[in-house]
This record gives structure tokens, sequence and C-alpha cells, in this order.
């Protein structure tokens, strides 16, 4: 239980019918963070209402070194990285997935139902539980999902991705939930109170890396603070001359070259330069059985809630793959989670290493 709307409605509905609920509430930061002690109690109060016990456990530690520190060391190389992913996939549903197993070592009959946008469905014909987006298109989180173990699958129910949020509101008004209202969390609640932005966080932990951004033509026009200050496809901070022709215009980042630590930009928003058609994928990892065989029917996305891309072809070497659109997309940037679905449900993901 993460204190939110979400999370609470899932606990009040397996309260309501079962009479062994409990509710878990994890602690993956700082343990006298504001916003850690300000969600345990609203969590707190929502296992009271429904009469169901709660436990708190820690899991910082876990989180520092499997997900931070990681996501840190991307940033560095001027990656992109996704916290979000790598919390799921080690945190959320591994080291709870481990706290649980060594908790009830005797009973095989246990659950951990969860808020996620999202639906596990069992398929009858493989026997596997399959990963699928939820029903609500506009709130699905199933691209965050994408790298969870595929053995946490059987032991997860998401009821809450059978829902559309406005539905779950008002299942928390009827459950006399007192976080019925509550906004929805905007990203990692450290951040937003104790800094103005992610970067300005960030910089309490990356050291400066000063470089030059350049345009294609070699010439320099400023310079950077670290590589990851700026995003592929983003709006350059560099005011050029707009009195010359040749430097007209807005511009963009293109490219984020690590050996000579610049920042190469590009005129205009659509420029040829920002679209990509081909991607090399590192560490794709099938979510069920290998669906390497064919790429048809086969979407991607590199990012949550997008229109899904078409895959025209796939070609495996080892764990990673380099995979061919059906069009150019804007904005590939190396270390980006790609998640590939077939209709609703998930294949697998991987990381972006090289765009094309």
């Amino acid at each position: 239980m993460s204190s939110g709307v979400d999370s609470s409605v899932a606990a009040g509905i397996y309260a309501k019918k079962y009479k062994n609920v409990r509710g878990i509430y994890m602690a993956n930061w700082s343990q006298t963070a504001k916003c850690t002690e300000r969600d345990w109690n609203d969590v707190q109060k929502v296992c009271h209402d429904l009469k169901i016990p709660c436990e708190r456990v820690n899991f910082e530690k876990e989180y520092w070194n499997d997900v931070f520190q990681p996501m840190l060391n991307m940033y560095e190389k001027g990656l992109t990285p996704n916290p979000d992913t790598g919390c799921n996939k080690y945190v959320k549903f591994g080291c709870m997935i481990d706290h649980l197993t060594a908790k009830f070592p005797r009973d095989k009959k246990w659950w951990l139902v969860t808020g996620h946008y999202a639906r596990v469905m069992l398929h009858q014909p493989s026997g596997q539980y399959h990963l699928l987006r939820a029903y609500s298109k506009d709130k699905d989180q199933s691209y965050y999902l994408s790298s969870i173990p595929q053995e946490a699958l059987s032991r997860v129910l998401m009821p809450i991705g059978h829902y559309v949020k406005p539905d779950v509101r008002e299942l928390a008004k009827e459950l006399n939930l007192h976080v019925s209202s509550k906004p929805d969390s905007q990203g990692l609640c450290f951040v937003s109170q104790e800094q103005n932005s992610f970067r300005d966080f960030l910089n309490d932990y990356i050291e400066p890396n000063p470089g030059n951004i350049v345009t294609e033509d070699g010439k320099v026009w400023g310079k950077h603070q670290g590589l990851w200050h700026a995003t592929i496809g983003q709006k350059s901070s560099i005011s050029m001359p707009q009195g010359d022709p040749q430097y007209k215009g807005v511009w963009f980042v293109s490219e984020k070259n690590f050996e000579t630590n610049e920042l190469v930009i590009v005129r205009g928003r659509d420029n040829p330069k920002l679209y990509k058609q081909e991607v090399n994928v590192d560490d794709f990892q099938w979510m069920n059985s290998d669906n390497s065989d064919s790429s048809s029917e086969i979407t991607f996305q590199y990012r949550s809630l997008q229109t899904p891309i078409k895959v025209e072809s796939m070609a495996r070497k080892g764990a990673n793959y380099t995979i061919k659109l059906a069009e150019k997309v804007r904005a590939l940037a190396p270390g980006q989670n790609v998640v590939l679905y077939r209709g609703n449900q998930v294949l697998g993901s991987g990381v972006i290493g090289k765009a094309m």
C-alpha cells in the first residue's frame, strides 16, 4: 500500500471479501523523510478504517543498490534510464516477493495485491501468467511493469487494472476512505518535496562534468554541466543568433557524445536527425516463452502511454536485438526502456543501446 487511492481501494476490495487480508507498506527512501512518514500515516488510517492489520518494511538499502545507484551511473554516461522500471523489477516485485516468501514459508496460498493499472491473467493453453495493459488506456502502467520476474506474476493480483479512474474514486467513497480525493502521485515524493526539479535533485549526487554544446559543423555555442542535464529531443538551452540565417530558429538536442563529452544540437523540432527507424536493444528479456520467431503483430513502445509503433523486423544476436520499425520515430535515446507488445499483452523489455 502506497497511501494512494488506487492501492487503498485494492485493499478495500479484498478486505470486504476475505478475513485474512493485511496491508504492507514499503519505505524505500530515507526513513525520516517527510513524505515517508506522511504516506505511512495515511496507510495506517486506511487499514484502521478497513479493519485490517498493516506492516511496514524497509527496502532502502536494496533500492539504493539495485535502482538508485545504477540510475546515477547511467545518467553520468549520458544515458536516459527509467528508475520506475528498475524499482518494480528489483524492489516491489523482487524484494517484496522474497520477503513474503520468507514470511510464509509453509503457506503457498498467498498473493500480493497491488494498485497498479495493469492486468495479470492466466493463459490457459500454456498455463503461463501474462501481463496485459490495463482496461483504462490513459492510466495503463504495463510499460513500467514490463521487466518484473515471470515467477512473480503467479503471486500478483491487480484488480485496479480492470477499472477506470473515476470508478476507483467512486469505490473509495463507497468504502469511506479518507484518501478518496487524494491527488495522484507525480514521480518520486522525496524529489518534489526537497527540490524544484529532478535535475536539481541529481545535482546532489552527480559531480558536474562540463563540456561543449556544438552544432554539426563543429562550432561551439556554449557549455553544459553534464550530459545528464539534457535529453535527446529536448529544446536546447542555448540562445542562437536570430539575425544569422544559418543559425536562426529553435534548436534541439540530437546527440550526446560520451567520448568527447559534447551535446550536439540541430535546428527545428522536426529535423530529420531527430528521427530514427532502427534500434539496437540490449539485454532483452521475454516475459513468457520466446516470441522471437516472428515480428508479426508486434508493437514497440519507448515511452509509457504512447501510440504503439509497428515492428517491421527483428534480428537476434544473443540477448540483444536489432529492431526495425515500420516508421521513423522522434527522440529515441540510449538507456530508454523498450517494451514489445502483441495486442494488449506485454511480450518483454530491454534497453536501447543505439538508435540508427
